[in-house]
């Protein structure tokens, strides 16, 4: 029955359904301890189309392995096998550019930084109910009429919050945990201690103290990860010549950074390169927004902008992406 279907359908031109078509298979990238398995369909719907819109956002996974991932639209949330269990379509939740997830008194929170609506936030997981929100800080003295575009957010193990305006001065502004503004610093620009595009930041718990790792997208030349301390001291230069390092995630000695180029780079403790994932080799598909699904390439990114561990060291992968991307990478053991 099947082959008559698909010779009918062959011959006047019909779509094929989901099952007429040859699988797609996984494809193994990566080397070492850090090999991975793609996972064909993961998060797509019956009919194999991407359920979350455009993408411009970022990815954390809760403590029971599900998995948040921002959209233009909202938040949506699937279970490790794929499935969408929830999710928030509410003003609050539009435009989150980056998240991060923590649990406080045992409960868990995701904070974002909302690039299109000028503000952090804070929602419980759970429910998306908002429970702080961080506008522009008046108290900083800088001029409130200025752009003010946040970019990425993140939380010290003491509460406090580290909110970066990259797309617009470049500013890190830190408050604390109730949403008091504390201090802010960075400025725009191609120097040592400058960013140009503070695009991504994470609290990089892979040194003691902990340290704040932001991803300086534009910076030249092509781009680089540095480190801060929690007060904003410059410590130093990370790594540089990353293409344009959007996001980073860290989970035991190891990290990894989207390249909007197309491509992921996973970094060890001593940030050396210990993989390179998903390359695009071509230029004019990797960092590239407007690439249907009907054009996406398994095992081949285009404009990676987020990415998260699970428990079992697997990665959740976004693009940047009109059709809304989201991948799955099962760590090889």
């Amino acid at each position: 029955m099947k082959k008559c279907w698909l010779s009918v359908a062959l011959v006047l031109g019909l779509a094929l359904p989901v099952w007429a078509a040859d699988p797609v298979k996984p494809v193994r990238m990566g080397c070492g301890l850090m090999t991975f398995d793609t996972v064909p369909g993961w998060g797509l719907d019956e009919n194999g189309k991407s359920q979350i819109g455009p993408t411009h956002g970022g990815v954390v996974v809760d403590k029971a392995g599900n998995v948040y991932t921002s959209a233009d639209q909202g938040v949506f949330v699937f279970n490790s096998d794929g499935k969408l269990i929830r999710r928030f379509l509410t003003d609050n939740h539009t435009r989150l550019h980056d998240i991060e997830i923590r649990e406080e008194n045992g409960k868990e929170y995701i904070y974002g930084a909302r690039n299109a609506n000028a503000e952090g936030i804070k929602f419980e997981a759970e429910t998306g109910d908002v429970v702080l929100r961080l506008p522009f800080p008046k108290e900083s003295g800088l001029d409130p009429k200025a752009a003010f575009n946040p970019t990425a957010i993140t939380v010290a193990s003491n509460g406090d919050i580290f909110l970066s305006d990259g797309y617009a001065s470049n500013v890190i502004f830190k408050f604390d945990q109730t949403g008091k503004y504390l201090k802010h610093f960075g400025v725009k620009g191609n120097g040592l201690k400058e960013f140009n595009t503070a695009h991504g930041m994470t609290l990089d718990t892979r040194y003691e103290p902990n340290r704040l790792l932001v991803c300086d997208r534009n910076h030249q030349p092509k781009g680089r990860l540095v480190h801060y301390d929690l007060e904003g001291n410059y410590i130093e230069e990370v790594v540089t010549g990353l293409g344009m390092p959007t996001s980073a995630a860290v989970q035991g000695d190891y990290v990894s950074v989207p390249d909007l180029h197309g491509r992921v780079v996973i970094l060890n403790k001593t940030n050396t390169i210990m993989a390179v994932l998903g390359h695009n080799p071509d230029p004019g598909k990797g960092g590239a927004y407007n690439i249907p699904q009907d054009q996406w390439i398994e095992g081949i990114f285009s404009g990676t902008h987020g990415s998260y561990w699970d428990k079992d060291g697997s990665l959740y992968v976004q693009d940047w992406n009109v059709s809304g991307r989201l991948m799955k990478l099962v760590r090889v053991k």
